[in-house]
This record gives C-alpha cells, structure tokens and sequence, in this order.
C-alpha cells in the first residue's frame, strides 16, 4: 500500500525541536517505535486530539515511549457529553479492556480539556475551531511562534449539508475566516461524490469539497485526509486526480495531494 492503513496521526517538529502530535490514531504506535531509539534523552510533545472516536484515540495505549520515565506528554481535546478528556482516555485503558491501565504509564502524562479558542505550545500558536461531525469535534490551526507559514488540520468535517450540528448559520463564513491564508489545508475526503448523499450526516466530506473550502480560503497547498479503508490506492489515485482536475477549474494555484504514510513536508 503506498497511501499507507493506520489511523489518523500527524507529527510536526517546530521551530525549536518541539514534537507536536495530531491525533493519536493506530498510527501513534509507529511513530512511538521511530522515536524510542533516542535513548538517554527525555522526550516531551503536546497531542492535540481532534475528537475521541476510537480511531483517533486508539494508538495512545500502544505508544512506546509513555513507558518510559522522564517523558512528559500533554494532551489536548474537548470533553464529550459532560465527560472529561482524561476520564475517556482512561475508559479505553480500563482493565477490563486493556492489561496497563492510564495511571500506571511510568510517563508524565497532563490532560488538558479544551474548546474552540487559542492555545499556547511551546512551538505554535494554536487555534481550535468546532467542526460539524458527530460528537464534538475540533479543528486545528497551528503558526510557528517564531512566525512563518501556518498549517490547519480538519479531519472529521461535513462541508455538505448533511446531518445537524450544534454549530451557527454562518458556520462556513467563519471556518473560511478561520482558514484564511493558511499555507497547507489537511482536510478530511473521505468519500467520493457519488457516495456522499448515502453518507449524510456521518460528518465526512469528499475531495472536491475539501478543494472548494481551500480555494475559498485561499490557501496554497491540499492535503487530502482520511481516506476511507476500504478504498485501495488506485481508487485513492482516481480521487486524487479528479480533485486535482476540479482544482484546475476552481483554483488554479492550488496543490493538491494525498495523504500517504511515511510522508513528509517542509512548511
């Protein structure tokens, strides 16, 4: 497979060496293994956690180096139906499902509930933004303090108009206003066009739409998000072309790529 078969999870490193974590997907766990042979040095990053569906949760339990002392992790996410982030995260790591339970890790672990507004890291301004999925779910916006191109991350999005949401009517002004001027988009495209009416209200969206939000916010370069699992590389191909040849019509300038494991990029 060269798009790759873990679950959501993006690393940044920021301008002072900062590891910066979004999501904790499946493919938390191999990013853990990568960042173990640092042995001898403590290790500390922020994860930012979009929403706490399973799949965007399920690699903290199997990420190496909160077994290690010294490393010191802080977690930020939205509280779910009154529920604490922490007590979620705990929930998935309780010993009826899980041998290790989360108070046990040998690692510093913080868990921050959060909502839309601004974060400080120790490398980025954040800013998080209530998106329309299932849930309550964030969207990222994230600028180097020492300045320079900014990135936003919105996984888990409906642009259409499915489903009900507990969002205002100019919900799609200000995440255009939210958006505005960010270098690189990475934005959920879950599904094609000819599915997305069947999927209303799942809180996904297709490439061409993620290609319209990009052109509407200006913004450089689109990466496509979330591939659905059952789509093989040469479906994900097919999509990626037809959201390329839709950008030639909408917005020209615009990159447009796929998400692919093991991928990187320099801002």
């Amino acid at each position: 497979m060269r798009y790759g078969g873990n679950t959501a999870c993006i690393s940044i490193t920021g301008p002072n060496g900062q590891l910066t974590v979004l999501d904790a997907g499946s493919g938390l766990r191999p990013l853990g293994h990568s960042l173990m042979p640092a042995r001898g040095r403590t290790l500390s990053a922020d994860i930012l956690l979009s929403h706490t569906h399973w799949d965007h949760i399920q690699g903290l339990p199997f990420f190496k180096p909160l077994s290690a002392v010294g490393n010191r992790f802080c977690v930020y996410g939205a509280a779910q139906e009154g529920v604490p982030l922490q007590e979620i995260l705990r929930r998935q790591m309780d010993p009826m499902v899980f041998p290790v339970p989360l108070e046990a890790l040998a690692a510093t672990l913080e868990v921050h509930d959060i909502g839309e507004g601004e974060i400080s890291l120790t490398d980025f301004r954040v800013r998080a933004f209530r998106l329309r999925h299932p849930g309550t779910t964030l969207g990222y916006r994230l600028g180097p303090t020492t300045g320079g191109r900014e990135i936003a991350y919105l996984t888990d999005n409906e642009l259409g108009p499915g489903g009900t949401y507990p969002v205002s009517d100019d919900w799609r002004d200000r995440l255009v206003e939210f958006l505005a001027g960010t270098d690189t988009l990475i934005h959920d495209a879950m599904y094609p066009d000819r599915f997305i009416k069947v999927r209303a209200g799942w809180g996904h969206s297709t490439p061409r739409q993620a290609v319209e939000l990009a052109a509407e916010a200006a913004c450089a370069r689109l990466i496509l998000f979330h591939h659905e699992p059952e789509h093989d590389d040469a479906t994900v191909d097919e999509l990626l072309a037809d959201a390329r040849e839709h950008a030639r019509r909408v917005a020209p300038k615009l990159i447009v790529e796929a998400a692919a494991e093991g991928t990187g990029f320099l801002l």
